[in-house]
């Protein structure tokens, strides 16, 4: 076993049970997305990553300081640690997040991001859940006013001309066609429908998913970066895999969209599974054999698919291995802090195959602490 492998094991406790591949995945291992080996528990792991995220200072992604403002993988990492919080019933977790938030209501309160860009904008989900978690409607009221900003007229320094066609059509100014978006925007609407059960929130993020779909899948099922950078970067698409699955959770069967976007979704996971190298991982680019794998889009792919084995969406015989397979192997990426390592660092678009291969990979970034505490969740639920 290599010695940087061995001493991460050693660190999380789970030697016995790892190879070089990460924990034993012999054909006799039938144990599905309920039984684990000692160590690899969504409950263990997602305790020990939730701790992590409510220990460290907020990270301001790398953004000179003064001012601070929260941004958006904070706000992943955040929105995770809270719904782990719910699936594993625990109060006290809750609370430390809520104490986290407290200060924006005071002191902090010039933290708190300007709603008029959609990286900025996905921080209502976090106050939308707590408030489903604790029934405080100052939460509510901030999350809500975030949301109903979002399908907002277009206003401020960020609007583009095509932000008032885009308002016209009935979707959000913050239409960018980014595939990055169809998290940041679906993730507020859909806490929004969650919090509130009023379906206008839920209707019109699956309206501006069917755009994308339309838009920007390719035959494939995958992704590019953006229309005119051809590669298929494992994070950006992870957010589309986030996205569809957080939608269609939530979306209402009789949804006029729900068809398509299901469609949209089934494809990008037939097309996964073929990439999938056989440890469980995805790479930086996922068609890419040459290239290196990646842990914040193999947390999200992972989430995607555990999601779906669970919601009947997957044929449970094909894609809960997979999943299981990812979910063993993305684990030992955590060290003995509770970070993981192996994290494509933020990343614009740029048509260069290069520019992608070369990307800082980071440990402890909360672009990959979030799927963590995303899938565990899933487990879990």
């Amino acid at each position: 076993m290599n010695p940087t492998i061995k001493c991460l094991l050693l660190a999380t406790g789970i030697t016995a049970m790892a190879t070089n591949s990460g924990f034993a995945q012999s054909k006799k291992e039938t144990g599905g997305l309920k039984s684990w080996p000692e160590g690899a528990s969504p409950a263990a792991v997602g305790k020990k990553v939730a701790a992590r995220f409510v220990a460290v200072p907020h990270p301001n992604f790398g953004r000179p300081t003064p001012p601070k403002v929260i941004t958006y993988p904070e706000v992943c990492a955040w929105y995770g640690a809270l719904t782990f919080a719910r699936a594993s019933n625990d109060k006290g977790l809750t609370g430390q997040l809520a104490n986290r938030f407290e200060p924006f209501f005071t002191t902090e309160k010039s933290m708190i991001p300007i709603p008029d860009h959609v990286d900025y904008a996905v921080f209502g989900s976090v106050p939308l859940e707590l408030y489903m978690q604790t029934k405080d409607a100052r939460y509510l009221e901030m999350g809500k006013g975030i949301a109903d900003k979002q399908w907002g007229p277009p206003e401020g320094p960020r609007v583009k001309p095509e932000s008032h066609d885009y308002y016209k059509q009935g979707l959000t100014w913050m239409t960018r066609m980014w595939i990055d978006d169809m998290f940041m925007i679906t993730a507020v609407q859909a806490q929004a429908y969650r919090a509130t059960g009023d379906k206008v929130y839920i209707e019109r993020a699956a309206k501006e998913m069917v755009v994308y779909l339309d838009s920007l899948q390719k035959p494939n099922g995958l992704f590019y970066h953006a229309p005119d950078v051809p590669f298929f970067w494992g994070r950006g698409n992870g957010w589309m895999a986030v996205g569809m699955a957080e939608l269609l959770r939530s979306l209402p069967k009789d949804n006029i969209h729900r068809a398509r976007i299901m469609q949209g979704y089934q494809l990008m996971m037939t097309s996964l599974l073929k990439y999938q190298a056989d440890n469980g991982m995805w790479r930086q680019l996922i068609d890419d054999p040459a290239s290196w794998e990646e842990t914040s889009g193999t947390g999200m792919f992972t989430y995607a698919l555990i999601t779906g084995v669970k919601e009947g969406w997957l044929d449970k015989k094909a894609y809960e291995p997979a999943a299981r397979k990812a979910w063993l192997q993305l684990i030992t990426y955590i060290d003995d802090n509770g970070d993981i390592r192996e994290v494509c660092e933020g990343t614009n678009k740029k048509n260069d195959h290069q520019y992608y291969l070369d990307r800082k990979r980071l440990v402890g970034d909360m672009h990959g602490q979030a799927p963590i505490l995303w899938c565990a969740t899933a487990l879990l639920r």
